[in-house]
């Protein structure tokens, strides 16, 4: 799987987020949970400063253990924390990144490529991961997935 390797800037994300990990039976009804939260039940509309109109789902606070939890949040991109609120908020690092583009159906594509970039042989940070959501064609959409990676 190809991709190209970035430097991005610190980006504030805001959203809504929970706990999860890849063992646990109900981890697809948590991220899907997560996305239902943040567009029907009125988060993304509410959400000020927005910077663009791209969701982004994002990876972050990995813990250490063999559990393998994780934060995950559907989010936006915003020019500053929000006062107030029921927000989870994040600041994805500045760094380097390995860039993957997709394209294809929104669920499907991005689990494909998932699976693929789990056996890739990075040096991950495990940090924080991304994808950003171009357009919001679910069966046509063109996906960005940001994976942390190490300075050599």
């Amino acid at each position: 799987m190809k991709y190209e390797v970035v430097e991005l800037e610190e980006k504030i994300a805001v959203g809504t987020a929970a706990r999860t990990n890849n063992t646990s039976p109900d981890v697809t009804a948590v991220i899907g949970g997560v996305w239902n939260q943040f567009f029907k039940e009125g988060i993304y509309e509410s959400i000020p400063g927005k910077v663009n109109a791209k969701a982004l789902g994002i990876y972050t606070d990995y813990s250490r253990d063999e559990k393998g939890d994780y934060t995950v949040m559907a989010a936006c991109e915003t020019a500053e924390e929000p006062d107030g609120g029921s927000y989870a908020v994040c600041r994805i690092p500045a760094g380097r990144y390995a860039r993957f583009i997709i394209h294809g159906d929104m669920v499907q594509a991005v689990g494909r490529a998932w699976q693929e970039i789990w056996q890739m042989d990075l040096p991950r940070t495990f940090q924080c991961d991304f994808e950003e959501y171009q357009d919001d064609s679910m069966d046509h959409a063109e996906i960005h997935i940001y994976v942390g990676i190490k300075r050599a």
